[in-house]
């Protein structure tokens, strides 16, 4: 699964934006083809796995 660009996306990155004071505007953007060079940054940041940030965003 991986995190979807459009309206849901923009609802979800301000959570998470809220809920992780470190996180940037800039670690939240992507494009298509680039999500796991996003799920990276996440995963770095956050010191969660890729298998544990996707979860995280499946869940907001």
């Amino acid at each position: 699964m991986k995190p979807e660009k459009g309206a849901n996306w923009k609802t979800r990155k301000e959570k998470l934006l809220k809920m992780y004071k470190s996180l940037s505007h800039k670690d939240l953007d992507f494009e298509v083809g680039e999500e796991n060079a996003m799920l990276a940054i996440l995963s770095d940041k956050l010191g969660k796995s890729r298998e544990e940030i996707l979860k995280l965003i499946i869940m907001l």
